[in-house]
């Protein structure tokens, strides 16, 4: 089997530097928050202020402008969040709830049968939805799914335990351990299951088998 599927699933993080870009303005935000005396105004503003600068960065790099709205979009709602409601802790409410519903989308993508790892791929390596026209990939898929439902579990547990107990700058510090280095044991771990699942002689993630006639 050829080292496309490596490739492709590292893509699927958008790269070490794309996930850890996503934490600097929850950091930045336990930062200002610190630093100016438990203010919620200043962590708010902090965090804004550094989503903007990694957006234009970003951008800079050649970023796709959609994504980029995306993440300056979450972060001002985080922290438009966190100001209604006074509390340092629901800056990371978003997070808690993107996870939770990213693990019940990923969790019926594999019950119908349409498993979001073979989506994304599928789409990357340009061959559409073929692989669900293999008996060999859609199962592999499948299978290799579920370390992505684990992973948003893990951080709907971690961060709703640490935003029940009101700990700001803990969540800070866990939502980068949570980010790339989860997001690369994930990787690692579906591509063990592909490996794993698919036969011997199959061609690859590139390479979809037609059914025989």
């Amino acid at each position: 089997m050829t080292d496309t599927r490596q490739e492709s699933l590292a893509q699927l993080l958008g790269g070490r530097g794309g996930a850890l870009d996503a934490s600097l303005p929850p950091v930045a935000f336990a930062a200002g928050w610190l630093l100016g005396g438990r203010s919620v105004v200043v962590g708010a503003v902090a965090a804004v202020v550094v989503g903007l600068a990694v957006g234009g960065v970003r951008l800079f790099r050649g970023g796709r402008v959609g994504g980029v709205v995306v993440s300056v979009t979450l972060v001002v709602l985080a922290a438009y969040v966190a100001l209604r409601t006074g509390r340092a802790e629901d800056f990371f409410l978003v997070q808690v709830f993107l996870n939770a519903a990213s693990a019940l989308a990923w969790l019926a993508s594999i019950v119908v049968r349409w498993p979001l790892l073979g989506v994304v791929v599928g789409l990357l390596t340009g061959q559409r939805f073929r692989w669900r026209r293999d008996p060999d990939l859609l199962r592999a898929y499948r299978y290799a799914s579920w370390p992505w439902v684990g992973q948003y579990v893990l951080r709907v547990v971690v961060f709703g335990a640490l935003w029940l107990a009101g700990q700001v700058l803990v969540l800070g510090i866990m939502r980068v351990a949570l980010t790339w280095p989860l997001q690369a044991v994930c990787v690692a771990a579906s591509w063990w299951i592909l490996r794993r699942t698919l036969p011997a002689d199959h061609p690859g993630l590139r390479h979809p088998r037609e059914p025989a006639a």
